[in-house]
């Protein structure tokens, strides 16, 4: 009997109680990587402390020369540009924050068994390209164009799938002022690294890394809404197998802490000395502006008002916060939860779907503060 795709690509499941993480888990946990928290000092993530998520394969593309971006389907004239062309073009530079859809999904239970993510699947750039909008205007929308499908150049199978990573976007999305989706050449000022991309990357300010299409060669407008693997298999939010679910889309709010004190290096529990300690971290979303966040250093029980800074015309991009704590002996349990303008904010208990994705409940950060009286 001959061999199927389905033999090597298992379907979605749940981790049964008890379950461990597996080979497979820890494999994309070798593969894809995390923000080390302490980089949330930086304004602007330096590269290789950005999150990474690569669903297949990067592909090889040592010498852009050879790259081209299609621009085709429902237009009125089709593109074909070189990464050369597309820099000649009007540029945008954005600082935006991005955030991998699944981030806190290895927190949950029942745990959906995939990339182990806590929450450190995140990262800021500031992101270089043409805007899409003007690629779009210079094709010529046809009048029946419904949404915008994005193809990279990775290819792999998912749940017995075999596949191009392909993602779509409405139409006002992709054509929209603001935020300015962008096909972007340059990240925090240098050419994409291989692994964000290189050499060409879409953009799109406010929503979750999976419509973030890396290794982009094809835009295609078509006339319907588009129902690729990407767009109406994974990526939603579902409580039953069955359900269509509701689709993943814009980020919800979330404030991060970074971690105070040094760690212990297996259980990364914080150490800090008895007195004032500046507690600080970074607070973002994708719905509307952050207006506020709040600070907890008992676990939940009491809560109180950090200083936000502006957001100094990085609209996109996570803000700092900072709150000011006197540390005494003891345990401690840290939380910080961001609220933005139009009242969404961060639950205590983590909100539970079959894919893991959109869970924002607050970060706990376990803190000792030894007694400096004690001895050992």
């Amino acid at each position: 009997m001959g061999r199927r795709l389905s033999d090597v690509s298992a379907p979605a499941r749940l981790a049964a109680t008890g379950e461990g993480l597996g080979q497979d888990e820890l494999a994309l946990a070798a593969r894809n990587h995390g923000l080390p928290l302490e980089a949330l000092r930086y304004d602007v993530t330096p590269p290789g402390l950005h999150y990474v998520l690569t669903h297949y394969d990067i592909p090889y593309a040592p010498d852009e020369t050879a790259w081209r971006l299609t621009v085709g389907g429902r237009v009125r004239r089709a593109l074909d540009l070189s990464v050369e062309e597309l820099r000649t073009r009007p540029a945008v530079t954005t600082r935006v924050t991005l955030e991998c859809a699944g981030n806190g999904r290895a927190l949950l239970s029942p745990r959906p068994v995939s990339q182990p993510w806590l929450v450190e699947a995140v990262g800021t750039a500031e992101w270089t390209g043409v805007p899409l909008r003007l690629l779009l205007a210079e094709a010529g929308l046809a009048s029946d164009a419904a949404d915008v499908v994005f193809t990279g150049a990775d290819h792999g199978v998912e749940r017995g799938v075999e596949q191009d990573y392909e993602r779509g976007l409405p139409v006002d999305v992709a054509t929209a002022d603001e935020p300015v989706v962008l096909v972007a050449y340059a990240m925090n000022g240098a050419p994409l690294p291989p692994q964000h991309g290189r050499p060409l990357r879409l953009v799109v300010p406010g929503w979750y890394g999976m419509a973030q299409v890396k290794w982009l060669r094809a835009v295609t407008v078509v006339d319907a809404p588009f129902t690729g693997f990407q767009q109406s298999v994974a990526y939603r939010i579902r409580q039953r197998p069955e359900e269509a679910g509701e689709p993943v889309t814009r980020i919800v709010p979330r404030a991060l802490l970074t971690p105070p004190g040094f760690p212990d290096f297996m259980s990364r529990t914080r150490v800090v000395p008895p007195g004032p300690v500046l507690l600080e971290g970074r607070a973002w979303s994708g719905r509307a502006p952050v207006t506020s966040v709040e600070v907890s250093t008992d676990d939940g029980a009491t809560w109180r008002q950090a200083e936000l800074e502006p957001d100094r015309g990085h609209r996109w991009a996570w803000r700092r916060w900072t709150c000011g704590w006197f540390a005494v002996p003891g345990d401690h349990v840290l939380s910080a939860r961001a609220r933005d303008e139009t009242g969404n904010t961060q639950p205590l208990d983590q909100p539970w779907n079959r894919g893991g994705f959109a869970n924002n409940t607050v970060q706990r950060v376990p803190v000792c503060c030894p007694d400096p009286d004690d001895p050992e």
